[in-house]
């Protein structure tokens, strides 16, 4: 095949809808995770309820449809009620950290001087320090509480943040818009906050989605190895610690969880990639 030809065909429709089906199917994966994360402890309210006597049933038991681990806990109740505490920690790292992002990378990009160096050298220092070890270092000092491990990740993904938002900001101050909005005597809050921050909206909402996958698998990995969340707790980052003794009894115990972990962080990924590409078609149009 010729390079034109190639070219044709990747400009071809039917090449081109390919990524939406792609991102519907993420879409909907996303939706489930929305309403498990919303309902789930209404739709298996016992899910940490324990029984000996029905411990490592293999998937497909009566009454069982995953099997169960060895305190006899349903596998399917605990992933469904574990979406809450897998989900609603990375989501929440993912907006505070954004938000110290909008606010941070904001003013840094179009002020400059002094404070730009300040918030320069403070995301330096926090990307010297390897995430999961610096979370564990501070919970151990701090303890290692669900909402604690939050704030602390919040902490430790702003920088990537506060830097893609300043770059943002500082393509953005060099336009004419900035310099007719500062012929008007606009106020430098109101040139950063409603002039320019909208116009690097499509970098903060792609961002965004990339941190909520991000988050996930360093929350999945933090309550993996017993940061942040309880032991007992229906947490699909718990549910793989609990579930590696009994590989062999219950597959499904490691294998569901660990499915979810990856789609549901992929979907993120690639829904925020494409409504960064969609944002950015409709800003060029």
């Amino acid at each position: 095949m010729s390079s034109t030809e190639a070219i044709v065909l990747a400009k071809a429709p039917g090449s081109r809808r390919r990524h939406p089906v792609a991102v519907w199917l993420s879409l909907a994966l996303l939706g489930v995770a929305a309403f498990l994360v919303l309902f789930g402890n209404l739709i298996a309210p016992d899910a940490t309820a324990q029984s000996i006597l029905d411990s490592l049933l293999p998937p497909g038991s009566p009454g069982h449809l995953l099997g169960t681990d060895e305190l006899g806990r349903d596998v399917l109740a605990l992933t469904i009620a574990g979406a809450a505490s897998a989900l609603v920690g990375p989501v929440c790292v993912a907006l505070g950290s954004m938000l110290l992002g909008i606010l941070l990378g904001t003013v840094s990009g179009y002020l400059r001087g002094p404070i730009d160096f300040i918030i320069g050298r403070w995301t330096d220092l926090l990307f010297s320090l390897p995430l999961l070890l610096a979370a564990i270092v501070v919970a151990g000092v701090f303890g290692a509480g669900y909402w604690m491990t939050v704030l602390l990740l919040i902490l430790l993904f702003s920088p990537s943040d506060i830097r893609i938002v300043r770059a943002g900001v500082m393509e953005q101050a060099a336009r004419p818009f900035v310099e007719a909005a500062q012929m008007l005597s606009l106020s430098k809050a109101r040139i950063m906050f409603t002039q320019v921050l909208p116009n690097v909206s499509s970098l903060i909402i792609t961002n965004s989605m990339l941190n909520v996958a991000f988050a996930l698998v360093a929350f999945s990995s933090l309550s993996f190895l017993g940061v942040g969340v309880a032991p007992g707790t229906a947490d699909w980052g718990r549910q793989l610690t609990d579930g590696r003794a009994i590989m062999v009894d219950n597959p499904a115990a490691v294998l569901v969880p660990a499915l979810l972990i990856i789609g549901v962080a992929s979907a993120a990924n690639l829904v925020g990639d494409w409504l960064g590409q969609v944002l950015t078609r409709t800003g060029r149009s």
